[in-house]
């Protein structure tokens, strides 16, 4: 059976949600308030009405509620700015509270009936005092949020190694299934510090174009490998997957020879 949704993101999401539109007339970008398991609030559509299978959907669809009006996205930034503000003094107070956990970020839902605390923590942290603090001097609803290092670096942002912003922070999404074998795939250097991101894992990046070069490496010869050129048989010392080159050393007992050819150009 199809169904109708409209795809939608949180603030600073990056995952796509499945909601009923409802009955409404939506369009991407409309902002619009919609029920959640954890309360109401505002998110963005990012993909127009459309239908998909009712099979492939993992839990009954929450609805569009309506279309958010001016004033309620100018309190629910407002909002956002107010949560964002109480950084340093939730900090503080965790610090106080002596408790192993270190505060990433704070978001508000859109009329501030829920903060949400983001940490890391290396074990398990009983915060339930923190809580009952947190709710009394904030009087809101409190959720302290326990994230992976990925999801740390994607609110806080930054600069990659590429000098560019990390991909997780421009809405790219990230995948926590990153392999070493990818690297290799790759040909680039194992030391740590040339493919891990600023979250310490390895780089996002590596599995976006990793399908590009186990596809060309079916093409290629392997390294030290003998393969036949329009010179003769020679040994295969370096590939370019990107150009799909292959670097050829010739040897005989006058002299060593080094080559390059395109991957039409040879045998294997």
């Amino acid at each position: 059976m199809q169904i109708e949704v409209v795809g939608a993101k949180f603030y600073k999401g990056v995952q796509e949600y499945y909601f009923s539109p409802n009955g409404l007339e939506l369009k991407k970008g409309d902002k619009v308030i919609v029920d959640t398991e954890k309360g109401k609030d505002i998110v963005e559509i990012v993909s127009q009405i459309h239908t998909v299978d009712a099979d492939k959907l993992n839990e009954p669809l929450k609805n569009v509620i309506k279309v958010a009006s001016d004033e309620e996205i100018a309190d629910a930034k407002k909002n956002q700015k107010r949560a964002e503000s109480l950084l340093p003094e939730i900090k503080q107070l965790v610090q106080d509270e002596k408790i192993e956990m270190k505060v990433v970020s704070i978001e508000s839902n859109y009329n501030f009936s829920k903060l949400t605390i983001n940490f890391l923590a290396e074990n398990r942290v009983d915060f339930r005092e923190l809580v009952k603090k947190l709710a009394e001097k904030y009087k809101t609803r409190i959720e302290l949020r326990q994230i992976g290092p990925r999801d740390a670096t994607r609110l806080m942002g930054g600069l990659g190694v590429c000098g560019k912003q990390t991909c997780c922070s421009q809405g790219i999404k990230c995948n926590d299934y990153v392999s070493i074998k990818m690297a290799k795939n790759q040909s680039l250097s194992l030391n740590p510090n040339n493919i891990s991101g600023l979250c310490g894992k390895l780089l996002c990046c590596l599995a976006y174009e990793n399908e590009y070069y186990v596809e060309t490496l079916k093409e290629m010869p392997k390294i030290n490998s003998i393969i036949q050129t329009p010179n003769g048989e020679g040994k295969v010392i370096y590939l370019d997957l990107i150009k799909k080159k292959v670097t050829v050393k010739f040897q005989n007992e006058q002299n060593t020879e080094i080559k390059v050819f395109d991957c039409e150009e040879i045998k294997f």
